[in-house]
Formats: structure tokens, C-alpha cells, sequence
């Protein structure tokens, strides 16, 4: 007798608890106790100065009347090319560096370099090579501008050198990504095919990983011009300069025709960049959580046919001379005996003896306080970021775009490209003016603290992230989109169910990314009296306590290694 009995397995249902929920609970917990740090939700904390409030009313009434003598509009149409002459040397400068320390710092640089590595070679070297960069890159460029000053004067090579160390150091980790996560197999082609290691990783990896190289370029240039702002703060020349004088004074009209100019160079460059990018066919000005291969748009026009492309390049290449002349660099200055004889007194004065234990203890405390600031920004950024990327997106509300399908009646076209402009002009605006201005702005009505500071940076951040995440947006695979659209879905429930399915994950990784950043600049508000290290780094450095600024700046580099540490994991979560 046969049986006929079939054995039916019911599937498991899946545990609640795995490495996402882990990570999310976790998250949200830090999150948690960083808030309560800052003040939110703590009894008794006196966060509000109400005694700032006419001053605020004061300079936001001066917006509307900036001050437009030709004198200054002249004086700040010069410091604006002061600002981009930075921006371009530091670019230039810091992607030369981040070439040669990404290939060094890549795993498939050594792998290629050695493919037989019997003692572990391969493994301490790009260990090594990781450790001297975390250095550079953990240390602001506002800083590395404040240490320079002390050793070469008020020369404009401080400025460019301030850009380019940091940013060599951040380029060459994101480089080294970049090529860690290209696909080899073109390269192991090759060098199974006998061809040497170094033309193989040339022709092999580089060819695909250009696309992504470029497109981080243009968003670095973009991040230099910013830097380049900031750096005016310490007296390097340019709009940032001209503005924190402004302010320094408490002359608004002038201050608002600084902000304009800013808003107006940030947006010519922004524009530029988009443009360029988008007839070269890269899509997204930083890839993340998404394959390399990813970026590049079928069909994009080929740059040799592209005028356009022919005169930015040509424009490009002429810029840097330019920029070397206006600036008037003389890079002799870095080898002069007066450099050499200033850079030995401070290294001889800087070498830190051992902290004794209050004084870990109060690194301790100030080293929390500035991780809890950066993480209640970045927390504010993102979700103000995902916001305004959805009117920010030009698929989205447009007639024609996703959430608003051809013959679907709905509101007017004007309001739909209104609601865009003004989404892209916040996020500008945000993005543009640099944090520790808005950390000045935030100190008229708020008390010192880590509060202010987390609002500077979250202000600042929300336009870098909004800007990106509108990108993601605009990149989406609309397939299931369309579906939910076509079976009468409302933009509710394409929102709920066919964006943010397909794009917070990447939205998390931006985030997360900016997160590494955003301890970084905790630094500069903290210049300006937002607390945290930043504050005592000040203080270390009016009082010429160079061995207490190594100290500080040896806690900021442990900071940026757990940091580093943690994003990359909680990426790789997410990724998985």
C-alpha cells in the first residue's frame, strides 16, 4: 500500500530580533540619551535667552534691506573670487593627494600589489596606511587653518593647504571605497593573463571606476567652496571673512549682502555641477549603498560632442592658473628658515605629557558631549532632509511625475514648480551659509551649549542631505511607483509604500556618512562658543597650550576611528 501522505513544512516565521532591529534599537537609544544631553526633554534645563529676541528681529529685518553701495557690492564681488580661488586650488590639491593615498589605502591595491601573502604583509600595511590618514581627516580644515597660521603667517597658502590636507585624507578614504567596491573581474583578467599588477589595476579597475571618481570630484569642489567660507573666520580673505566682520560689528545690512553673495556662488557652482554632470551621465554627485557600476545614465550625449562639456573643461583647466595668480601663492614660504625655525618651536612645545586622571575625565565628559551634539544634528538633518527631498525632486510633483501622473487632475503646474523652487532655495540656503554663522545666529536667542550647536550643524547639514536625498529621488526605479499609481494609490501611500521602501536605506547611509562629518565640524561651532572639545580647543588655543591641543586633537582622532567605525558598520547593515 502506498501513502499518499504528503509531509507539509510550515515555514518559521522570521525572528523579530536580527542586526537591523539590534542596530535600530540601539540607535535609538543613543539618540535618546544625546537629546536629553542637549537639554530636549530634561527638567529644568534653561536652554531659551529671551533677551536675544529683539536682536534676532533686528538682523532678520535687515534681510530685506541689504546693503548695495557699489563700494561693497564691489568689495564682496572680490572676496567671492577670493572664496572660489580657494576652492579650486584646495580641490585640485586635495584630489591629487586623495589619488595616491586612495590606490595606498584600497584592499585591492595591496591584493593586486601582493597576491601572495604567506606573513601578513598585505593586511598591516593597508591597516597602516588607514591609521596615518584617520589623522589628517579627523582634524578640521579650520583647524589645520589655525595650526598653519602659527608657522607660515596671514599667507594665502594657508588657506589652500587648510582644504586640501583634510580633504586629501577624507578624498583618499572615499577613493579607496570607490575601488575596493568596483567589480575585479576585468582585473583579475588581466593579471591572469600575465599583464603587470599596475597596468592591470590601470586598465582594469580604473575604467570603471572612473564614473564615480568624477562625480565625487564635483561634489568635493562643492564642499571646498564651503570650506573655503569657513576658512574666513580665521582671517583667510574671502566672503566668510568679510561676513564674520560683519557680524563682528553688528552691521545686518552688510552681513545680509554677504549671505546673498554666498547663496548666489553656492548656487552658480551647484548649477554647474548638476549640469555637467548630468550631459556627462552621472546622476548622483555621491554614490552610496548602491554598486558602482549604477551611476551612469544610458543614452547620456558623449562629452566629445557636448560644446558645453568642451568649454567647462577648457574653463576648469584655465581656473587653476588663474586662481594661483589672484591669490599671488608663493609656495616658497613653506621651506623658508623662518617656516622651519616656527614649525620646530611648536613641535617642540606641543609634545603632551601624560593627562592625569581629572583631566581624562574631563575629556571624557567633553568627548560625549560633542559625539551627543553631532548626533542630534545629524538626527534633525536627516529627517528634515527626507522632507523636503520629496517637493525637492523634479519627478515627484511636476505634471508628468510620479505623484502627479499625466491626466491626473490636481493642482496647478505654477504651484507644483513654485513648491519646487522654493524646496531647492531652502535647501540652499541651508547649505550655504556655514555652520558656525548659523551657531553666531542660534547664540542670540539660545544659551551656550551643546543645543545651539547641534541646531547649527543640523542646519547646515539639512541642505547638504536634502540636496542628495532629492537625488536618490529623482534616481528611483519608478516601475513600482507607476504600479501603485495605475491601481489608484493617493501620494500618501506612494510615498509610504514606493519611495521609501526603495530609498531610506540609502537615505540612512547619506545620513550616516554626514554623521562622520558632522563630528568634524563640532570643532567650528564649538570655536564660537557651542561647547563641547571645540570650546576647550579654543581655549588651548588663545592660551598658546599647544601640548593641550594635542591632546584634544588625539581625542578627536579616537572619536572619528569609532565613529568611522560604527557608520561603517551600521552601512553595512543596512547594505546586507
Amino acid at each position: 500500500m502506498v501513502d499518499t501522505q504528503q509531509t507539509i513544512t510550515i515555514p518559521l516565521r522570521p525572528s523579530l530580533w536580527n542586526p537591523k532591529t539590534a542596530s535600530a534599537l540601539g540607535v535609538l537609544l543613543a539618540l535618546g540619551l544625546a537629546a536629553y544631553q542637549a537639554g530636549l526633554g530634561r527638567p529644568g534645563a534653561e536652554l531659551i535667552n529671551w533677551g536675544g529676541w529683539p536682536q534676532l528681529r533686528e538682523f532678520l529685518v535687515a534681510s530685506l534691506r541689504p546693503d548695495l553701495s557699489p563700494e561693497f557690492v564691489a568689495l564682496m564681488g572680490r572676496a567671492a573670487l577670493v572664496t572660489l580661488a580657494y576652492a579650486v586650488l584646495g580641490t585640485v590639491c586635495s584630489i591629487g593627494l586623495g589619488l595616491v593615498g586612495g590606490l595606498l589605502s584600497s584592499a585591492v591595491w595591496w591584493q593586486t600589489l601582493l597576491p601572495q601573502d604567506k606573513w601578513g604583509l598585505r593586511q598591516n600595511l593597508w591597516f597602516g596606511v588607514r591609521g596615518l590618514l584617520a589623522f589628517p581627516r579627523a582634524i578640521h580644515e579650520l583647524i589645520w587653518g589655525l595650526v598653519l597660521l602659527q608657522v607660515l603667517g596671514l599667507d594665502p597658502v594657508v588657506g589652500v593647504l587648510a582644504i586640501a590636507i583634510p580633504f586629501g585624507a577624507i578624498v583618499a578614504k572615499v577613493f579607496s571605497e570607490i575601488l575596493d567596491e568596483t567589480p575585479p573581474e576585468p582585473l583579475y583578467a588581466l593579471l591572469n593573463a600575465g599583464t603587470p599588477p599596475i597596468i592591470a589595476l590601470i586598465y582594469g579597475l580604473l575604467p570603471q571606476a572612473l564614473p564615480n571618481l568624477l562625480s565625487y570630484t564635483f561634489y568635493r569642489f562643492e564642499c571646498s567652496l564651503r570650506a573655503s567660507a569657513v576658512l574666513g573666520i580665521i582671517g583667510a580673505g574671502g566672503l566668510g571673512y568679510e561676513i564674520f566682520l560683519s557680524l563682528q560689528s553688528l552691521r545686518y545690512e552688510q552681513l545680509w549682502t554677504g549671505f546673498y553673495a554666498l547663496i548666489i556662488l553656492n548656487g552658480a557652482v551647484d548649477a554647474w555641477s548638476a549640469l555637467v554632470r548630468r550631459r556627462m551621465g552621472f546622476t548622483s554627485r555621491l554614490d552610496i549603498n548602491r554598486k558602482p557600476g549604477g551611476t551612469a545614465r544610458s543614452g547620456a550625449r558623449a562629452p566629445s560632442q557636448d560644446g558645453f562639456l568642451r568649454l567647462s573643461w577648457i574653463g576648469a583647466v584655465l581656473a587653476v592658473p588663474l586662481s594661483w595668480w589672484f591669490l599671488q601663492l608663493d609656495v616658497a614660504v613653506l621651506w623658508s628658515t623662518r617656516t622651519q625655525r616656527l614649525l620646530g618651536e611648536l613641535l617642540g612645545t606641543s609634545w603632551p605629557p601624560l593627562p592625569t586622571w581629572a583631566e581624562v575625565v574631563t575629556l571624557a565628559q567633553l568627548a560625549w558631549l560633542t559625539v551627543a551634539m553631532s548626533m542630534v544634528a545629524i538626527a534633525l538633518a536627516s529627517l528634515g532632509g527626507i522632507l523636503f527631498s520629496l517637493p525637492a525632486a523634479q519627478n515627484f510633483w511636476l505634471p508628468g511625475g510620479l505623484l502627479h501622473p499625466v491626466g491626473q487632475r490636481g493642482g496647478s503646474a505654477w504651484i507644483a514648480f513654485t513648491l519646487l523652487g522654493l524646496s531647492r532655495l531652502v535647501l540652499l540656503v541651508s547649505r550655504a551659509i556655514p555652520a558656525p554663522i548659523w551657531a553666531l545666529v542660534l547664540l542670540f536667542v539660545l544659551f551656550p551649549g551643546v543645543l545651539p550647536g547641534a541646531l547649527a550643524l543640523a542646519l547646515h547639514n539639512f541642505g547638504i542631505l536634502g540636496r542628495l536625498m532629492a537625488e536618490v529621488n529623482e534616481n528611483l526605479d519608478d516601475r513600482p511607483v507607476r504600479a501603485l499609481t495605475s491601481l489608484g494609490a493617493g501620494p500618501g501611500a506612494v510615498v509610504a509604500y514606493g519611495i521609501l521602501p526603495q530609498n531610506l536605506g540609502r537615505f540612512l547611509a547619506y545620513s550616516l556618512y554626514r554623521w562622520e562629518v558632522c563630528l568634524r565640524e563640532t570643532v567650528i561651532v564649538g570655536l564660537v562658543g557651542a561647547g563641547g572639545l571645540g570650546r576647550l580647543l579654543t581655549e588651548q588655543i588663545s592660551s598658546f597650550d599647544y601640548s593641550g591641543v594635542m591632546v584634544t586633537l588625539a581625542v578627536f582622532v579616537v572619536l572619528t576611528i569609532g565613529v568611522d567605525a560604527v557608520s561603517q558598520r551600521l552601512r553595512g547593515v543596512l547594505r546586507g
